[in-house]
Parts: C-alpha cells; sequence; structure tokens
C-alpha cells in the first residue's frame, strides 16, 4: 500500500492526495514512485475521466526532501570520481518525468493548492492542465536564487516570456491572488472554499464523455509541444544539475551540512524577507 499518498474515486473522479502532512509533503524518491503509480492507474480506469490532486496537513508540497537532496550531493565530495552530469540528468529526469504525466495523461487533471507550493512543488503541480488554489497558499521558486532551475520549464509556457523572468530571475515569492492574476494559475478563491469548488469543476469536466476530454486536452496541449516544450523541459532538467554544481550550489551544501538544511535556506531568503524569512510586523 502507498504510504506517500492515498486515492479516493467518485462520480468519475479520482482524487490522489499527497499524504505526508508532518513533512509538508515534501518530494521524496518514494514519493515519486507511488505518484507515477497512482496517475497511471487512473489514466487506465475506464471509470475515471478526470483526476484531481490535493494534499493532507498544512501545505500542499514545500518542494524537494532538502535533507535526503543535500545528503546525497554532499555523499559526491567522498567520492573519487567527479560530478558526473549525465548520471544526474538520468536521476532528476525520474522526477521529471513523473511530474509530466500531469500533463501527458490523455485525461484532464486538476490541482487543488493550499498552503505552500514551491520550489520542486511548482515543477510538479505546473504541469496539471488546471491549477486552483486557496487564498492563503503562495508559490514561487526560490532555488533560482542558488542551487537551482526548474525543470518543466512551465513558468514560460503559463506566463509568458517577460512574466517567467520577473519571478524566476528573482525567486520571489507569490501569493495566491497574484498567481491568478498574472496566469500562473486558474483561480484563487477562499481557502474554506479550495476543495468544494476543485471537485465541482472536475464533477462538471467529468460529466463530458471521456473521449471528448482526451481530444480537446491534446488539442491545447500540443500548442505548447510546438513551442518547443520537450526541448525547453530537457534544458531546465540539465540546469538544474549544474545550479547544484556552481561553486554557489556547492556552497549552498556545505553550509546545509554544517548548519542544518533550514538554516541554509533560512540565509538564502532572509535579503528577500520571503518565504520562511518574511519579516513580521507588530500590531
Amino acid at each position: 500500500m502507498p504510504d506517500t499518498l492515498r486515492t479516493e474515486t467518485e462520480a468519475g473522479v479520482r482524487s490522489i492526495v499527497l499524504a505526508r502532512p508532518e513533512a509538508y509533503n515534501t518530494i521524496t524518491p518514494r514519493l515519486r514512485d507511488e505518484l507515477a503509480r497512482a496517475i497511471d492507474d487512473a489514466d487506465a480506469d475506464p471509470d475515471v475521466r478526470v483526476i484531481l490532486l490535493r494534499a493532507d496537513g498544512p501545505a500542499f508540497c514545500a518542494g524537494y526532501g532538502l535533507d535526503w537532496s543535500t545528503e546525497m550531493q554532499a555523499e559526491e565530495s567522498t567520492s573519487d570520481r567527479v560530478w558526473d552530469s549525465a548520471m544526474d540528468m538520468r536521476v532528476m529526469s525520474t522526477f521529471v518525468d513523473t511530474y509530466m504525466k500531469l500533463w501527458y495523461a490523455t485525461k484532464p487533471t486538476i490541482a487543488a493548492v493550499h498552503g505552500w507550493c514551491i520550489a520542486g512543488g511548482t515543477d510538479m503541480v505546473l504541469c496539471a492542465d488546471m491549477v486552483i488554489a486557496g487564498e492563503g497558499a503562495s508559490f514561487g521558486y526560490p532555488p533560482s536564487r542558488v542551487w537551482g532551475a526548474p525543470t518543466t520549464a512551465m513558468w514560460v509556457y503559463r506566463l509568458g516570456f517577460e512574466r517567467a523572468k520577473r519571478y524566476l530571475l528573482t525567486g520571489d515569492e507569490i501569493p495566491a491572488r497574484e498567481a491568478a492574476d498574472v496566469g500562473l494559475i486558474l483561480e484563487c478563491v477562499p481557502d474554506d472554499d479550495l476543495l468544494d469548488r476543485a471537485t465541482a469543476l472536475a464533477r462538471r469536466m467529468a460529466r463530458v464523455p471521456v473521449n471528448q476530454l482526451q481530444m480537446l486536452k491534446l488539442l491545447c496541449n500540443q500548442t505548447a509541444e510546438n513551442m518547443g516544450l520537450s526541448s525547453s523541459r530537457t534544458l531546465g532538467t540539465l540546469f538544474d544539475g549544474i545550479a547544484r554544481h556552481t561553486q554557489e550550489g556547492r556552497d549552498f551544501v556545505t553550509r546545509a551540512t554544517e548548519a542544518g538544511f533550514r538554516q541554509a535556506v533560512r540565509e538564502r531568503d532572509d535579503p528577500f524577507g520571503d518565504y520562511g524569512s518574511r519579516r513580521r510586523t507588530d500590531g
């Protein structure tokens, strides 16, 4: 049985629920594998017409589990071989291929987001066909400041060139309302209405014959494919590995090893005053 997620099916909608609330649903190899199987199973099930991705706990997904990923990179320093970019690409592609299952699934995929959805969490969720967020949700790609690049490259296809650059070249936090206003996500709703709104939209779509849903999704997605989505994704995945092995990226891992990854992240974001380093005011 999966231990990182659970699934539910009702009225033609398969809900895939990330279920590591105590860890803010951070991404691990186990979650990657279980999510891949869950999406494949939903796409193959004739009783399912729409896939709804949501999460338990205070956050949708706070990115990769930095404890295991920084430790994995730190271990490279004890190896008698230099960093292998081809091996890194193969490993990261196993994660990216899972996220892209939301995009390439023949059936529509909707994500209902609350709380944090940042870093690798955005690599995942922006592959869904539609994203609905509660007003308390926040998006962003803080690793663009150091130690990462967005692997799936969906930012450009959702936002266009200038807005994608504006957020990626700063790594700034994006509140859900702003994310909806600029087109990163479909809409922002009151937190208490999130599940009802996302479920209602999924069930409304599920009234349409599945072959119609499949044809129309493919028609829309093909535009992004014609714009070079596959090559952008390849470059994003490659650059992510390179960013983790620049001098600054290596220094970040060293600091995370010495002081803990939470402190390293805090020091990265403190100058910007957002995410966990958001400045608080009295009153």
